[in-house]
């Protein structure tokens, strides 16, 4: 246990770098939770917690290479890799439905991505720029998804549709 405690206290020398990636850990959690409470409320299949969970992750990505000492080149493959990776995620949101050459999924696939890239920002210690971004990805979701339907005279899809 000593051996533990020794090495936390290596890790996090003081409170002020604890409370530091605490915040940074709060953000993720409120922002990516925001995105995916909307997806969850529309009965997408990616909702609260996927969402949480990609900008978690990310976050805890660029946390973990740059308290290491990451250079920025080294930050920059770290970050290629998760978005790519994240790619993958989001792949599998999305379905194609033969008989009717329709596909399903494509804008939770891009929410998931999009959310990593705030996990990002925030990461990078650009949590204005996160905030920015999530009210921007909202706005698209919920304002501009009702103005997309209304143009094309078919109404917008119930929550669980």
């Amino acid at each position: 246990m000593d051996n533990l405690w020794s090495h936390l206290q290596h890790e996090f020398p003081n409170l002020a770098q604890l409370v530091h990636i605490f915040i940074r850990f709060t953000a993720a959690s409120i922002l990516g939770g925001l995105i995916g409470y909307q997806r969850e409320r529309m009965g997408k299949p990616a909702g609260l917690r996927t969402h949480i969970l990609v900008c978690l992750g990310t976050v805890a990505f660029i946390l973990s290479c740059t308290e290491a000492g990451f250079t920025n080149s080294d930050l920059s493959r770290v970050i290629q890799g998760v978005l790519a990776g994240i790619g993958f995620i989001g792949a599998g949101s999305i379905i194609k439905i033969s008989e009717k050459n329709d596909v399903h999924g494509l804008t939770t696939a891009a929410s998931i991505w999009m959310t990593a890239g705030i996990g990002v920002s925030i990461g990078l210690g650009r949590i204005g720029m996160a905030i920015l971004t999530t009210l921007c990805v909202l706005f698209v979701l919920s304002v501009i998804a009702k103005f997309e339907h209304h143009n094309r005279d078919v109404p917008p899809p119930k929550a669980g549709e």
